[in-house]
Parts: structure tokens; sequence; C-alpha cells
């Protein structure tokens, strides 16, 4: 189809070039008295230079034959002879002739130069315009969807990508939209694979598998190939191969590139999963060796003792007994539920049952599951006067508020005081919790929320570092922000602020999200 146009735009630029030299002929006989042969001669050679330009060589040299035959027809005499009777002529239709074909040539050259910069233009902007469109995409296969397309609509082509699968075999894995059929052709899987085994190119305009109608361009970063991508070229002329293929390979290059991002970043992605799978498996060995082997002992001491030495102890013994079992049962418990907390938060599973709550209630519920935690501890509930209700998740807010208070009996020695503010700032409600502990380190302060941290004031209490990841992640689905600040001289104050009234989504949403969640 390509040579078919090009045969024609040919044959129609001799057509011009000659109506050209008609009409200039029919100009020239008319004012030949006022121009003068001289005149005439030079006045022929704006085809020649009109032709290079515009369509080349051929046309230009076609132009100057013509021009020197109509000269010498219509002008030199004899008139109407294509003999001369001045030999002189003779010389001037040849400096003619040169003076044309340098002209020509010149024209013609510098119109090649001007088509190759509009190739290279065209092709600097095809491959900024592919950067751009590739920059931000992480997922593969739409990121060979948009190269393909992007390709094609720029080189007019057919186009696919080919890779090779866990168990070597190639696989077309995008192509554009009408080259389904082309794309599944059992050429392109046996090419490729050669591409892949050689590292070169292959096909048409290339050293090997010449006689193929299509171009396979391997997609290489730094001697491994990650790909191949294939375009139908069978339109273009041979002539056009070597400017065609710098184009494609530059394409190549670049999708070479984006492909190699995407590998790197999702092989980093899968190492860091792999790196917190870690990290995680060993907290849990941890908890399970120093946070349950400790409760869990003393539950079995206790149950051991009242079963195997039952008439030993007194009524007051027994009681305290109990007391000490479910003390340790209720820490296994907290411990168990912090993993499995800390777990559905990570696997996106949390969800929020917001309703509106009043803050008095969810910390007496808090503090009446911790009473036999608290040991001799004072706490003191400072709640300022008529506090507005809070649009919270119950269940999830207790859990915040036990963890923060578990943390301040467990840093803090028997019988200091804990103290627990609530007041209104603005649209949130700011709920501090003080003690008088061990504290946290000014430069740990911004790190406590983190998973598995444990602050090096307090490394050598026994815990996970889950706790308080577990509030950040729970306070913050509530739009809300959780911070740690040195109370004064000695301890440590947690607060949290929650937003007074429900999001804009929320109140304008769906309200079964609020009641599909069992805690």
């Amino acid at each position: 189809m390509m040579n078919k146009t090009n045969g024609l735009a040919s044959w129609k630029s001799y057509v011009i070039t000659s109506l050209f030299i008609v009409v200039l002929t029919l100009f020239l006989k008319t004012f030949f008295a006022f121009l003068g042969l001289v005149n005439i001669a030079l006045l022929y050679l704006f085809p020649v230079l009109l032709s290079a330009v515009r369509w080349g060589r051929g046309p230009s040299f076609f132009a100057a034959a013509i021009g020197v035959i109509s000269f010498d027809f219509l002008f030199v005499p004899p008139v109407f002879s294509l003999t001369v009777a001045d030999l002189r002529y003779v010389i001037s239709f040849l400096v003619f002739l040169s003076v044309a074909a340098l002209t020509a040539s010149l024209a013609s050259r510098l119109r090649n130069q001007f088509h190759q910069a509009q190739q290279r233009e065209a092709g600097t902007a095809a491959l900024y315009a592919l950067s751009r469109k590739i920059t931000a995409i992480s997922d593969v296969d739409v990121l060979l969807n948009q190269i393909v397309q992007h390709v094609s609509d720029t080189l007019g082509a057919k186009v696919a990508i080919i890779l090779q699968s866990s168990i070597g075999e190639q696989q077309v894995e995008a192509y554009s939209r009408d080259g389904l059929e082309w794309a599944n052709e059992e050429s392109h899987l046996s090419i490729a694979a050669w591409v892949y085994k050689h590292h070169a190119r292959a096909g048409r305009g290339t050293q090997s598998l010449r006689e193929s109608s299509d171009l396979h361009v391997p997609l290489e970063t730094d001697g491994q190939v990650h790909g191949v991508m294939a375009v139908d070229v069978g339109d273009h002329g041979m002539s056009e191969m070597p400017e065609l293929i710098r184009i494609i390979e530059a394409l190549s290059d670049l999708v070479a590139v984006a492909i190699s991002r995407v590998k790197l970043a999702n092989e980093a992605k899968v190492a860091q999963l792999t790196a917190e799978s870690e990290k995680l498996r060993t907290a849990l060995l941890d908890s399970l060796s120093h946070e349950l082997r400790t409760p869990l002992a003393t539950i079995i001491g206790s149950v051991t003792g009242l079963l195997e030495s039952e008439a030993v102890f007194s009524p007051e013994d027994r009681r305290e007994l109990l007391l000490t079992i479910r003390e340790g049962s209720t820490r296994m418990n907290r411990l168990v539920g912090n993993l499995l907390g800390m777990v559905r938060i990570e696997s996106g599973m949390l969800r929020l049952n917001k309703q509106w709550c009043g803050m008095e209630d969810i910390v007496g519920v808090a503090l009446a599951q911790l009473k036999d935690s608290l040991q001799h501890r004072k706490v003191s509930i400072r709640l300022a006067a008529e506090l507005p209700s809070v649009p919270l998740d119950e269940v999830l807010i207790e859990q915040v508020l036990i963890n923060v208070i578990s943390n301040a009996i467990k840093y803090s020695p028997e019988g200091s005081e804990i103290v627990i503010e609530a007041e209104q700032q603005g649209a949130m409600l700011e709920l501090v919790i003080r003690d008088k502990g061990t504290g946290i380190a000014s430069s740990d302060l911004a790190r406590v929320f983190e998973k598995f941290y444990r602050g090096q004031l307090t490394k050598h209490i026994p815990g996970t570092g889950l706790g308080l990841a577990i509030c950040k992640s729970i306070v913050e689905a509530h739009n809300g922000y959780i911070t740690a600040t040195l109370n004064g001289e000695q301890g440590t104050a947690i607060h949290i602020c929650l937003p007074l009234h429900f999001a804009e989504r929320e109140e304008d949403g769906d309200d079964s999200r609020s009641e599909d969640f069992d805690h």
C-alpha cells in the first residue's frame, strides 16, 4: 500500500512539474521582447529549484531537461527547431544543466535534512509523550497496554509485546487495538525466542530473518532481556527502514527501562513484605516466649496448687490464687487481642461501627476491665463538664484506652497516680492519659507508635510494641490523631483527639457500612 502511494505521488510530481514549465513558457513567450534570452534561461531555473525542494532530485532533473529543450525549441534561433545557429548556445546549455544539477542537488540535500530533522523531532516527541504516560504506572499489565497503543499510534503500525513466562515459554502479553490476529501468529513466538537467545533484533531491515515483514526488537537493560517488541513494518519501503529502526529502538529502550522499573518495584515490594513477615514472625515468637509464658506459668502454678493442695489453702488463699489466675488470663487475652487486632488492621479488615457515645461511659468500662491490674495505683478522672457525645466505635475506642492505660500501669511504679482528662478543643475532643512512670526518651516520642518499636528507656520491660501501633491505627480510622509527650519532669502523656462530628462522606453515604461488622 505504501509503495503504491509513493508511486502515485512520484507521477503526480512529474505532471505538476510539466504543467509548471508549460505555464512558465507561455509567460516567457508573451514577454519575450522585454526579457531577452539570458533572463529567460535564468527563469527556467525556478522549476528546477522548486521541484528539488518539493519532490527531490528526479523531478528536478526532469525540470532541467524539459527547460533546456523548451528554451532551445521556442527561443533559440532557429525557433521551433532543436538545432542551433550559433554553437555558443551549446555551451550555454551545458552551463544551464550544470547549474541546474548543482542547484537540484543542494536543494534536494536540504530537503532531506529537513525531513530527517522532522523525523527526529517526531521521534523525540514520541519518546517524551511515552515517558510521561508511563512514569506513574506501577501495574505491569496496564503499563504494557499503554505502551503498545502509544507506539502503534506513533508509528501507524501494529505492535505487540512478547514476554517470557516462568517456564521459559514466549507469550504475547499485549497488542494494539487492531492487532489481535496478527499478534497471535506463531511466527512471532519463534522469532521472539531467537531474539531472547541472541540479544539482537530480527526481521525486516536487519541482518537476521530479513524476509519477514515484521521487526522484532529486544527490550533490554544491562544485558537482561525483559521482553520483545514486535512491529508490523511491511508497508514501509527498505529506504525508510534505517530511520524507522532508529525510532523503534529508541522507543524500545524506554519501554525496557519502564518494564525494568516496574519489575524492580514489585521485587522491592515482595522483599519488604517478606521482611515484614519475618519481623512479625520474630515478634510473635518473642511474645510467646516472654509475654505468654509468664502469665501461663502463673496460671498453671495456681491451678496446680488448687488441685493438688486444696486442703492446705484457706478461703482467702484460694481467692488470691483465683484472682492471680484471672489476672494472668486477662493479660494473655489482651496480648492475643493485640496480635489479632494488628493482623486485622494490616489485612484491611478493620471496619468501624460508629455510634454517638459518651466519653464518661467508655472510660468507666475501660477502668472496670483493668480494675485488678491497677495494684493500688490512684486513678484521677478529670472530665470537663457537659462533654458532648462523640461519633465513634465504642468497642475499638475501649481497646485504645485499655492499651494506653495498661502501658501507664506497666511503666509506672505501684502507688503512683494516673490522670485521665478530657475536654473539647474546637471541633475535636481531646482525651489525655498521664502517668508518673519511666517516661519516653525525647528521641523516641515520634516512633513509639511504630509496630514492634520499643523505647530505649523501657526495653528491659517485657512487651511486643504493638499496643500503641494498634491505638494509632484505630484513632486514625476515626479521622483523629494520637501523640505522645513528656508529662512534665516525670512520666508520659498520651493525647487522643477525636472529631466531634461524622465526616461528610459518612453522613451522606450508606449506613450499612457501620452495621455489617461483628466485634
